[in-house]
């Protein structure tokens, strides 16, 4: 059986290694990809789903304010190609922008999550919204 895959785009290292603490506690086998702006996301996700459908995430936790392409950008392009435009995009970030909140909406975001300022609570969130993705 192949490994599921979580796509993780953050460019915060704090938040990159929480996610990864969290994850690492779940019992459920899977990989994190990180991609640390939206132009590797794009290339990533483009790579894996050039053949089939096996290579690609079973979910991304996208963050919207990224350097070169943000968030929002992403996640159209994901909703957009026919091989990604129904997997589970998770919106985990800073802003709490009515405008930003709306966009994903209609984006057809999976979720979206405000980052709690607590580390423990960030990561309880991230193993809640995973656990979704990987059973």
């Amino acid at each position: 059986m192949n490994e599921k895959i979580v796509l993780l785009v953050e460019d915060n290292e704090d938040d990159e290694f929480l996610t990864r603490r969290a994850l690492s506690k779940l019992d459920i086998p899977h990989r994190l990809v990180v991609a640390r702006d939206g132009v590797e996301a794009l290339e990533f996700l483009s790579s894996q789903s050039r053949d089939d459908y096996s290579n690609l995430p079973v979910c991304v936790l996208l963050d919207l304010k990224l350097p070169l392409v943000d968030g929002l950008q992403v996640l159209q392009e994901i909703r957009s190609n026919e091989k990604t435009s129904l997997m589970p995009v998770m919106v985990v970030t800073s802003s709490a922008e009515e405008t930003d909140v709306r966009a994903a909406r209609q984006l057809a975001v999976t979720s979206y999550t405000v980052k709690p300022s607590d580390s423990r609570e960030y990561m309880e969130i991230i193993q809640k919204l995973v656990i979704n993705c990987l059973s």
